[in-house]
């Protein structure tokens, strides 16, 4: 178990699907979250994401739970690791109730500190959609920085946005 000043992350248990589903399909998180289109997932679609953890070798997922509590409020991983180039593709997110309260940022520093210590990694990226501004903010607060801007590249309530590659390198995180 990794912990923070807030949160935990630990493994992924069979008791936190109901949640994962729950938090997953509410609109104004999947909204965040996928570039295609929005549809709401299937409780049979979280059980089998569930299942394949233990095969994946490329992926490594984290439940984000409350420190004091043990409460599951989110997810967080590793979603690809290029092991030559030395750089990790990373995401997280939170159940709504849990939004602004600095537990999505403890988490990523969490995640962040357990890639370059543990995984000898040299970059961490992240991709987020320009009108994700909460989430911005606390990939800043890590220490990321935008890299690169896709313009105009996520189609989402009607109109187009960019979508920003933001990263932070394992000297920058060292010298914070």
């Amino acid at each position: 178990m990794l912990e923070g000043e807030k949160v935990k992350l630990r493994e992924y248990r069979k008791e936190d699907i109901p949640k994962a589903w729950e938090y997953f399909n509410d609109p104004d998180v999947r909204r965040f979250l996928n570039p295609g289109i929005p549809f709401p997932l299937k409780l049979e679609d979280e059980e089998k994401w569930y299942e394949e953890q233990t095969s994946r070798k490329d992926t490594y997922n984290f439940a984000i739970v409350i420190k004091d509590t043990g409460e599951y409020i989110g997810g967080c991983g590793i979603n690809s690791v290029d092991w030559k180039n030395r750089h990790a593709c990373v995401g997280i997110f939170l159940g709504k109730p849990f939004w602004s309260k600095g537990y999505g940022t403890d988490a990523m520093k969490v995640l962040v500190n357990f890639i370059f210590s543990q995984m000898n990694i040299n970059k961490v990226y992240l991709n987020v959609f320009s009108f994700n501004q909460r989430a911005i903010k606390s990939y800043e607060k890590c220490g990321f920085k935008v890299e690169g801007i896709l313009r105009e590249h996520i189609y989402r309530d009607g109109k187009y946005h960019d979508e920003y590659i933001m990263s932070i390198l394992r000297s920058e995180w060292e010298n914070r």
